[in-house]
């Protein structure tokens, strides 16, 4: 067989032929052991495997080490660098994957200035990157386009997949950063919880609990927001009813019922009823822009003013 052909043979079955291979980062992630991760033995991950778009994998342990040392000033570069390295351009990369399950413990351990950043990370590496989408559709979508492929020429959603489901085993670490005396921890933790693949009763039980007790109004937004993408995936009707109760509650307040109103129009076919139309379109809504520019789900959308974009996108009835 010459080489043409054994070529055309590989991609004549890709991706299919790859799935549970080397090359599935779904599997080399999920054959990682727990005490290879609490201990954090970088060494026996194939990092090399999975290149980026700078170079290979091989410096991304190296950069976690710098991240979770006592030096806050390198840790700091180290987390810059990895944004660059791991997330190129919006662009989940397989690495991040591998590098998920040691960001969230380093996030738990590591310096509290920047744990909400490393929070962050994860949850952009385990969803799909809808910058400039504030349609129903797409605000609140985590599967990736299947078609997309990364460095290694696996379909993105392999790696969006794998992140979610390390975010999934290791439930406990953001979960324990719910309370944390940062409000931006507390969201980028409720951002991270949202990736859910399993448990998620418990999950949306622990939101729900701290929505009850959360004083800062972008948290607030960010928990229902987060309640909502669970319940989007699992077509939890219960959920559906509990943010539609949020939005027509007078007595909640008005960036929550906003937030929720923008929730369930993403749960939901039918058109906005009256009353959530006047809601979202009475013009002292704007006044909370800048409140919904630190809800992460919004702040993509527009870098300007997300609030509005979404509210216009959601409203406006897509072209045939």
């Amino acid at each position: 067989m010459d080489e043409r052909t054994a070529d055309d043979e590989r991609w004549s079955s890709w991706p299919e032929a790859w799935v549970g291979t080397d090359c599935d980062v779904r599997t080399v992630l999920g054959a990682i052991p727990r005490e290879v991760k609490d201990a954090f033995r970088y060494d026996e991950i194939p990092w090399e495997r999975f290149p980026h778009f700078y170079g290979t994998g091989a410096e991304v342990p190296g950069l976690l080490r710098m991240l979770a040392s006592d030096d806050a000033e390198a840790a700091g570069r180290a987390l810059r660098r990895l944004w660059t390295t791991v997330h190129h351009q919006g662009s989940t990369i397989e690495v991040a994957a591998l590098a998920v399950p040691f960001l969230l413990r380093i996030a738990a351990a590591g310096h509290p200035g920047l744990r909400a950043d490393t929070l962050t990370l994860v949850a952009v590496s385990g969803r799909r990157q809808h910058l400039g989408d504030g349609t129903r559709e797409g605000l609140l979508q985590v599967a990736e386009d299947p078609l997309l492929i990364g460095p290694v020429e696996c379909p993105v959603d392999w790696t969006v997949q794998a992140a979610r489901d390390a975010v999934t085993s290791d439930l406990h670490l953001p979960l324990s950063l719910l309370p944390d005396p940062d409000p931006k921890v507390r969201s980028a933790a409720a951002f991270v919880l949202a990736l859910a693949t399993g448990e998620v009763p418990r999950v949306r039980s622990a939101l729900r609990e701290r929505l009850v007790v959360e004083d800062e109004p972008a948290v607030q937004v960010g928990l229902v927001l987060a309640v909502a993408q669970l319940a989007r995936e699992q077509r939890d009707g219960s959920a559906r009813d509990w943010v539609r109760e949020l939005w027509s509650d007078p007595g909640r307040p008005p960036h929550v019922r906003v937030g929720a109103g923008l929730a369930w129009l993403c749960l939901v076919d039918s058109p906005a009823p009256y009353e959530l139309r006047a809601l979202l379109t009475d013009p002292g809504v704007r006044r909370h822009g800048d409140l919904f520019q630190q809800v992460p789900w919004i702040s993509p959308v527009d870098s300007g003013d997300g609030l509005r974009r979404c509210i216009e996108d959601m409203l406006t009835p897509s072209a045939p």
